[in-house]
């Protein structure tokens, strides 16, 4: 589906008018963007497209993750899809790591009966990565396709290596 597509069914739920009010625009500013560019005169990139650019651009996806936490979601990667079902072991033990290292996380945190704002964060940032590696795991499993998983448990099995110095 296009950006636009989508955008015009949106506006038939919520009207271009009450958009553009609630975002300090103008309601046909807002109309054109659920419009196709060849025939949008003078169209103004509509906001999904811009984010969509944003994450071209930077190639960071806590742009995602960030709007996704907005709406009380959270932003998961799919897997390539090449398939390579013998890697299921190694996928399934880095579930397993990132669990052991949330409940790490979480014993250290609650050690002394309190939690602070530093502590919260970490247990969010776990908590976020555990969801993140079995939601890989689970699409991983629909599309029968392991090596996407396997290769970021081996590049954070090399990640937690010390460092060579020449």
């Amino acid at each position: 589906m296009e950006s636009y597509e989508l955008l015009r069914d949106i506006f038939e739920k919520t009207p271009p008018k009450k958009v553009g009010a609630d975002l300090n625009l103008s309601e046909s500013m807002v109309y054109k963007w659920g419009q196709p560019q060849e025939f949008a005169k003078n169209r103004v990139d509509n906001p999904l497209d811009r984010i969509e650019g944003l994450l071209q651009s930077t190639g960071d996806a806590r742009i995602a993750q960030w709007i996704c936490q907005r709406i009380g979601g959270f932003f998961i990667s799919n897997p390539n899809k090449i398939p390579h079902p013998h890697r299921l072991i190694p996928a399934t033990n880095q579930i397993v790591q990132e669990f052991a290292d949330l409940l790490h996380v979480v014993a250290a945190a609650t050690a002394d009966e309190k939690i602070t704002e530093k502590e919260t964060k970490e247990i969010r940032a776990r908590w976020e990565e555990l969801k993140s590696v079995t939601e890989g795991f689970v699409k991983a499993c629909e599309d029968g396709n392991f090596a996407a998983v396997h290769h970021a448990h081996i590049k954070r099995a090399a990640s937690a290596l010390p460092q060579a110095r020449v």
